[in-house]
């Protein structure tokens, strides 16, 4: 009994191998002859639609939105406002530096300049009458009439006066002065606290449609706060996405090939016409600008994209899948032979041979 069980063993394991034998007999190795056909060699990227002229308004002082004056899809001009910020503090200090340039106001003054204009007026008579009477004084001195008492006390109340007189003009020139400083002064700080009242309400900087409202009334917001979008709806910018192991192979005017999502089937064209010096270090790539030759009827910012930017085409070459290269450059012959090739353009799935390789012969895929 055991005899016959071993038997049976063995022949089912000669059975199975050679099943196994004639499997892997029947799997022929994929093959492929080069074939003469047109080549482009590009760089593929991504990216999003920008409007031309598209900016982000931004705020530049703190407090809580109080009025928005646009909806999105509105068309806005330069200088035209979109939305009110509310500061109380701010409104008290414009407020307080109305009230010091009302008080600083020369007109406000006027009741002080004319007070110190008419002490100058009686100081002036005074010196005159105290100078007439020295001098009278003096006179009869001199003809032996009066006594050095008198003519003393003469010359002390003309003193007096000419100094309280020259007085008088000094401190209305100082008065004026100060008067004048201040209500300029007062005027600066006026302008001052007016221009900043001005931040308080954002004016769009370009022409436009309002794409994006990005904040709601009553919301708190900041210097550098984005408040809306704004751009041309008739004009849109490209912006790729392009490695940094390829930014040295693209130039400007470079043919582009444009998919997007939202037109299925539809390939558009498009040329470069800017290629940033600064790396964004966090995606390691660089911003290319490109614009349409023809761009589609209806194109909103943000929407996304495919590109390749084509380096060079050759209408005619002899061509092989890449996938049957060994790094780029050693081919398999049919009968098992390694050949060295050279190699031109390339693209995704196929690469051009210079050298090393006829249309004859039957190269395989490697394993």
């Amino acid at each position: 009994m055991e005899i016959i069980i071993n038997f049976s063993f063995m022949k089912n394991t000669v059975l199975i191998g050679l099943l196994i034998f004639a499997i892997s007999c029947s799997k022929k190795q994929e093959s492929t002859f080069p074939t003469e056909g047109k080549i482009t060699e590009s760089i593929y990227a991504s990216g999003s639609l920008k409007s031309q002229d598209q900016y982000q308004a931004f705020v530049t002082v703190n407090g809580v939105i109080d009025q928005i004056f646009v909806k999105e899809g509105d068309s806005v001009q330069v200088g035209t406002a979109l939305i009110s910020i509310s500061n109380q503090a701010q409104k008290i200090n414009t407020e307080n530096a109305n009230l010091a340039a009302k008080f600083a106001d020369a007109g406000e003054n006027r009741g002080r300049l004319i007070d110190a204009k008419n002490f100058i007026e009686v100081s002036k008579s005074k010196f005159h009458l105290d100078s007439s009477l020295y001098a009278r004084q003096k006179s009869l001195w001199g003809q032996q009439i009066g006594t050095r008492i008198d003519l003393e006390q003469k010359e002390l109340n003309f003193e007096n006066s000419r100094s309280n007189y020259l007085s008088a003009i000094q401190k209305y020139k100082d008065l004026k002065r100060q008067i004048d400083f201040s209500a300029a002064q007062s005027k600066k700080n006026l302008e001052f606290s007016n221009s900043l009242q001005q931040d308080y309400t954002l004016k769009s900087k370009t022409s436009g449609v309002i794409f994006s409202i990005l904040k709601n009334k009553g919301e708190i917001v900041g210097p550098q706060t984005p408040i809306a979008i704004i751009g041309n709806p008739n004009a849109y910018i490209l912006e790729l996405q392009v490695d940094e192991n390829d930014i040295f192979k693209i130039n400007q005017e470079m043919p582009v090939v444009i998919t997007l999502d939202s037109y299925k089937n539809e390939v558009f064209e498009a040329k470069i016409t800017k290629i940033s010096s600064i790396m964004n270090e966090r995606s390691k790539t660089f911003l290319v600008e490109a614009k349409f030759i023809k761009a589609p009827a209806k194109l909103y910012p943000r929407m996304t994209f495919e590109a390749n930017i084509i380096l060079r085409t050759k209408e005619k070459g002899l061509l092989i899948p890449r996938n049957y290269l060994l790094a780029d450059s050693i081919a398999t012959l049919a009968n098992g032979d390694k050949k060295i090739v050279k190699t031109g353009l390339k693209d995704f799935q196929k690469i051009e041979i210079l050298s090393g390789l006829s249309v004859t012969d039957e190269i395989i895929k490697p394993k």
